[in-house]
C-alpha cells in the first residue's frame, strides 16, 4: 500500500471514530514509514482537481484573499522550482519570516517539496535575534516581506534572499515565482529526515533549537486534528501570528492540520501588529 493510501486510511478511520474516543485510542497505531513527504504523499493527492477553498486570509485593511487546494498545490510547486533555480537544495535551511499571508503557506509547502528545512521566524525579530538564527541555523535562504529586509542588511549568511513585495537591490522578488514551471518533482525524503527547525522563545535563556522530521510533524496532524474535532468542509479560524512561541505550540493544530482533514483555514491578521513597536 502506498504512503498516500496508508495516511488517508488512518485519517478516515479517525473520522469514523469521531465520537468514539475509547475506540480510537484502542485501535489507532502510528504508521511506520521509511520514506515520506507530506506535500507529495498527501497534499497533492487531496488537492488534485480540488477547487474547494483551502485558505482564506483577511486583514483589518479590508483585504480578503482565498485560494483553493489545487491552486495552493500548484503555486507551491512553482515556488519550489523557483527556489531550486536560485540554488536551494535538499537539506538547506530556509528562514521564513512572513506575516499571515498566502505566500507563507506557498513557501512552507515549497520547502517541504524541496526536502529543505523550514525555520519559522516571528516578524518581531530584530537584528541581533536574526543574526543568531542565521548563524546557529546555518541558514541558506531567507523569505521575508520587503518591509523587513533592512533588518538583514550587513548580516552574514543566507546568500539567497527573497522578498515578498517591493523590488529591492540584492533581493529576488517572490513574484518571479509565478513564471516558474508548476511540474516540480518533490524530493523523496526519508521519514526521519529533518523538515522543521524551531527556535524556542528564549524566555529564560538563549533560544534552543527544536527539530521535527518529515513524520514527527505532519503525521502528528492525525491525533491533533482528532483532538480539534475538525471534519471535511469545516472552516478553522486561526488568529495566531507565525513564528511566535504560542503559534509554535499550536502550529501543528492550526497551521497545517486543517488540510489533513480537508478542512479550510480562515486566517485573521492585523497588519499594524506585524512590526515591532
Amino acid at each position: 500500500m502506498s504512503n498516500s493510501r496508508i495516511f488517508i486510511a488512518l485519517r478516515d478511520e479517525l473520522l469514523r471514530r469521531r465520537s468514539d474516543y475509547d475506540g480510537a485510542c484502542r485501535d489507532f497505531s502510528w504508521p511506520r514509514f521509511s520514506r515520506f513527504n507530506w506535500a507529495r504523499d498527501y497534499f497533492d493527492v487531496i488537492a488534485q482537481g480540488n477547487e474547494q477553498p483551502a485558505l482564506r486570509v483577511v486583514d483589518d485593511e479590508g483585504a480578503d484573499q482565498s485560494d483553493s487546494f489545487a491552486t495552493v498545490a500548484q503555486r507551491s510547486r512553482q515556488v519550489a522550482a523557483f527556489m531550486a533555480a536560485l540554488g536551494v537544495t535538499r537539506g538547506d535551511r530556509v528562514l521564513i519570516m512572513l506575516p499571515n499571508c498566502i505566500a507563507l503557506w506557498e513557501s512552507m509547502l515549497a520547502v517541504i517539496r524541496l526536502g529543505a528545512v523550514i525555520i519559522p521566524a516571528s516578524t518581531l525579530l530584530e537584528r541581533d535575534d536574526l543574526a543568531d538564527r542565521l548563524e546557529r541555523g546555518h541558514v541558506k535562504a531567507v523569505i521575508t516581506e520587503a518591509q523587513f529586509a533592512p533588518r538583514f542588511s550587513t548580516l552574514a549568511g543566507a546568500p539567497v534572499r527573497i522578498a515578498v513585495g517591493t523590488a529591492l537591490p540584492g533581493w529576488t522578488q517572490f513574484s518571479a515565482s509565478h513564471a516558474a514551471p508548476d511540474d516540480f518533482t518533490s524530493a523523496d525524503t526519508g521519514a526521519d529526515e529533518l523538515m522543521l527547525l524551531y527556535f524556542t522563545s528564549g524566555t529564560t535563556a538563549r533560544p534552543k533549537l527544536v527539530a521535527h522530521s518529515h513524520t514527527s510533524y505532519p503525521v502528528g496532524h492525525l491525533t491533533t486534528m482528532y483532538w480539534l474535532g475538525l471534519k471535511p468542509g469545516d472552516v478553522h479560524l486561526n488568529l495566531s501570528s507565525p513564528g511566535r512561541a504560542f503559534s509554535r505550540r499550536g502550529t501543528r493544530r492550526r497551521r497545517c492540520s486543517p488540510t489533513t482533514f480537508s478542512a479550510s483555514m480562515r486566517v485573521r491578521c492585523w497588519r499594524s501588529s506585524w512590526s515591532a513597536a
